[in-house]
């Protein structure tokens, strides 16, 4: 797996804000990644040092009415922690 392809996509919720305070940011990531591979791919495409990566894998859920339901895919979700006066300024102006 390459390291661009790893992150996926910024995470922008009220709790993702929040954390944001305390320099740690929130991505998708592909289900295969492990916490190093995360590590360097938010070094490289950010240009920051990282402290470290909390990783957690969500679940499928089940979504839709009767017949029709289905499950959604599972997802892995990370929480990158930047060393103190690091800054990723994608995450700024949203």
């Amino acid at each position: 797996m390459q390291i661009l392809e790893i992150l996926r996509r910024p995470i922008i919720s009220e709790k993702s804000t929040g954390l944001q305070e305390r320099d740690k940011y929130t991505f998708e990531v592909a289900l295969g990644a492990n916490k190093q591979q995360i590590k360097q791919a938010v070094e490289l495409a950010f240009q920051v040092e990282v402290a470290r990566v909390n990783v957690i894998t969500m679940p499928p859920k089940w979504r839709g009415p009767g017949r029709r339901r289905g499950q959604t895919s599972p997802w892995k979700k990370a929480v990158v922690t930047l060393k103190p006066g690091q800054k990723i300024e994608f995450f700024e102006g949203l």
